[in-house]
Parts: C-alpha cells; sequence; structure tokens
C-alpha cells in the first residue's frame, strides 16, 4: 500500500505561566492509504494534540508533516481551507461539537453548504444517502442533538465528518463518551466505512481494549514522547517498554478463572513543561538506571519494524 501520511520530528509547545509545556515532543511516524493507526496513552501524554497538528487544527512549534507526498506543515490559510476537503476529524464529545440550534439535516450539511458545493436538492440527497451510510433513521432528520442519545449523535458528527468525502480522518477518543455496548457499534461502523471508502485513520484513545479491536499499528505516547511504536498483534504478544507492558497488564481479563501477573506502575507522573534530561517515565520505571537519570533516551528500531524509546529495553526483555 502507498504511503500517504509521513510525520518527522513533530514538536508542539505550549507557552503558560509555568514555563514551556512539550505536549508533543519529537514525534514520528508514517501512514500506509486504508490503515488504522492507534494512539494510546494516558489522559495528558498529547495523543490529542497530535491528532489536532497532524491535520491542522493547532500549528506545529517544529518538524514536518508529508500528506500526499506534499508537505502541509505550513500551510497558508486558504491552502489549510482546502485541506478539510480530504482531512477531518470526529471529536470525542459529540454533544459539544455540534451546534444544538441546528438540526441533524443541517448539521450534516453545513460542511457542503461551507465549500458552496451542491444545490439544495443536491444536498439534501447527499445528507439523506450519509445518514443512511452512519446508520442513522432519516426520521431524526429534523431532530435536534439534545433530542438524541450518544450513539445518535455520534454517529451526526460521523456523518458530517464524511460529507466532504475525505480520505484522512483523526477519530479523537470517538466512543470513551459512550455506553460500552454502544462503543461496538460505532467502532464496526467506523471499521465497515474504512473498507467501503477506504479510508485512513489515526484513531486516539486511552482505551488499550478499543485500539487492539481496531488499529493496525499502535504508537504509544507518555508524557509528549514517543515510547514504543509495532504492529498491534505483535505489541499485545511482545510489549517491550515498561509504560506499555503496565498499560496491557491493566486490561481486564473476562474470565475468574484466568490469572495473569500485573506489572503495577507507581510514583507520581513528572512535568511535562520543561522537562529535564533524562528518561520521561524514570519517576515511575522499577527497572531505572543511572543513565536514565542522565540522559533521555532515544528511539530505536530493536526489531524489524518494533521502535522503543528505552535506555534498558534489551536488558529488560533479554533481547
Amino acid at each position: 500500500m502507498a504511503e500517504i501520511l509521513r510525520v518527522t520530528g513533530l514538536k508542539k509547545y505550549f507557552n503558560n505561566k509555568a514555563g514551556i509545556l512539550h505536549a508533543v515532543d519529537d514525534v514520528s511516524f508514517t501512514i500506509d492509504e486504508g490503515e488504522t493507526l492507534g494512539v494510546v496513552g494516558e489522559s495528558g501524554c498529547g495523543k490529542s494534540t497530535l491528532g489536532r497538528v497532524v491535520i491542522r487544527l493547532i500549528n506545529k512549534t517544529d518538524g514536518e508533516i508529508i500528506y500526499k507526498g506534499r508537505n502541509i506543515s505550513d500551510t497558508s490559510a486558504k491552502e489549510t481551507r482546502e485541506l478539510r476537503k480530504d482531512m477531518q476529524i470526529i471529536f470525542q464529545d459529540p454533544y459539544s461539537s455540534l451546534n444544538p440550534r441546528m438540526c441533524v439535516a443541517d448539521l450534516i450539511a453545513d460542511p457542503l453548504k461551507a465549500f458552496g458545493i451542491a444545490g439544495r436538492k443536491e444536498r439534501e440527497d447527499k445528507v439523506n444517502k450519509l445518514m443512511d451510510m452512519v446508520g442513522l433513521a432519516r426520521r431524526f432528520a429534523q431532530s435536534f442533538p439534545h433530542e438524541l442519545d450518544g450513539g445518535r449523535r455520534q454517529r451526526v458528527g460521523i456523518a458530517r465528518a464524511l460529507s466532504l468525502s475525505p480520505h484522512f480522518i483523526v477519530c479523537d477518543e470517538p466512543v470513551s463518551a459512550l455506553d460500552v455496548s454502544i462503543q461496538a457499534q460505532i467502532i464496526n461502523l467506523l471499521q465497515d466505512l474504512q473498507q467501503q471508502q477506504n479510508l485512513t485513520y489515526i484513531f486516539v484513545t486511552h482505551d488499550m481494549s478499543v485500539v487492539k479491536h481496531i488499529s493496525n499499528n499502535i504508537l504509544v505516547m507518555y508524557l509528549g514522547v514517543m515510547v514504543e511504536k509495532c504492529e498491534s498483534k505483535r505489541l499485545f504478544k511482545m510489549p517491550l517498554h515498561p509504560y506499555t507492558k503496565g498499560l496491557i497488564s491493566a486490561i481486564p481479563i473476562p474470565n475468574i478463572d484466568v490469572t495473569k501477573k500485573k506489572v503495577q506502575l507507581t510514583g507520581e507522573l513528572t512535568s511535562p513543561i520543561e522537562p529535564k534530561d533524562e528518561c520521561r517515565f524514570l519517576a515511575r520505571c522499577s527497572y531505572a538506571t543511572d543513565i536514565c537519570k542522565q540522559v533521555a533516551p532515544t528511539y530505536e528500531e530493536v526489531e524489524p519494524n518494533h521502535f522503543v524509546n528505552c535506555h534498558n529495553v534489551r536488558e529488560i526483555n533479554q533481547l
């Protein structure tokens, strides 16, 4: 498959009263067309900021974003607007991301109107097709967001994101605000749409069970940096970074007769504001050595297509 996105050395820093917050710090990855890259980590690790920077909702601090062979890192406002036709986002909270004064049909048609695409009748036909596509009954066309449950609201958000026929979508925690039974429906819908429309996703989540189900490759983040990236099945079979081990061991097993060894993540999160030149995971790592306190580790390929950011990864895993 052809490469659709290449991100190199991406950084996003924010200035605040306490100093410079390193939200995304030197992140690099590639995604092939039609694939899903899962981005996972605890709240505050920078995964949502990463998704927003990639599709130019937020300007980067440094690094390169190459989309379909074109450098979009510093596009003008006009060029960025044109990118919206090809790069979209599905937000975490479908209630707060939908205008409460607009009905479902108008919400879905709004991007078409904004770009002057099609006439009124054509837009109505397009809205009906999109509602069918996302499994939303047409009787809800004149309903308002507060009249819908969370699952239906998220289907409206998905239909709106698809209205301009994009190729690339950032799914920013699209199921975390939904009940578990509804989560499965939305995930299955996103997978079906991906196959039908040849979509490429960045799927941002804190839920390891969800990311395992939907992703081809997974990028694990911690306090703004990448700590591990590899193919999904490989990551769950053999996690190499201590942080990834802890995340995976915390996944509940729905069988009372099966037990597994827990990897406890102890200690406090360090601050991403002007971090020291040391391992970001140092304060919570039971494998830390002197070198971890002296210099930040570099990102290396320890196995084919398996990248880890850890000084002691080989000793820990006896590679």
